[in-house]
């Protein structure tokens, strides 16, 4: 009866430590990007590890959409949001619409990002704006509290000469 006794905290703790570690995979895989596909790539007890394609639109910069192919870790840790997903990530934007800047932009941006790790790493999409050639670079990278990656990908976006592109 003590055993009973002794092991139903024991339970309780267990079962909380799984309710919190299922909200910090929510919160940590939760992004302002729409996950457009996944594909898996090793299966792994727990969850398999996969690639996802996850689309972002640029709030400052109407018409035009970054798509984002990157590796996701699975197994028990992936699953319960505790693995580190991997640095590499592909980037690929495009005008998806007439593109419209109804606000100066800054000459270096972050626009999107989104946690590798339970607050350990960050995948990072920064904006940079060519006047010169009238473009907008979109430049992935991940960075990491103990030092970052320099695995990196870009994309390179056209404006219309007749839509310049207004730098605060």
């Amino acid at each position: 009866m003590k055993v009973v006794r002794i092991l139903a905290p024991v339970a309780v703790v267990v079962v909380l430590l799984i309710v919190a570690a299922f909200t910090a995979l929510h919160l940590v895989r939760s992004s302002s990007g729409e996950e457009l596909a996944t594909v898996n790539t090793n299966f792994r007890m727990g969850g398999s590890d996969k690639l996802s394609l996850t689309v972002y639109d640029d709030e400052a910069v109407r018409g035009v959409s970054c798509y984002i192919s990157r590796p996701e870790t699975g197994g028990w840790k992936g699953t319960v949001g505790m693995a580190e997903d991997k640095s590499d990530a592909s980037i690929s934007c495009v005008a998806t619409g007439k593109i419209e800047i109804p606000a100066p932009l800054p000459q270096q941006a972050d626009v999107f990002n989104e946690r590798l790790s339970v607050g350990f790493k960050t995948l990072h999409v920064i904006r940079v704006v060519d006047r010169k050639r009238n473009t907008l670079t979109y430049w992935t990278h991940s960075d990491h509290v103990l030092g970052g990656s320099p695995k990196n990908d870009l994309s390179v976006v056209p404006v219309p000469a007749s839509t310049p592109i207004p730098v605060r």
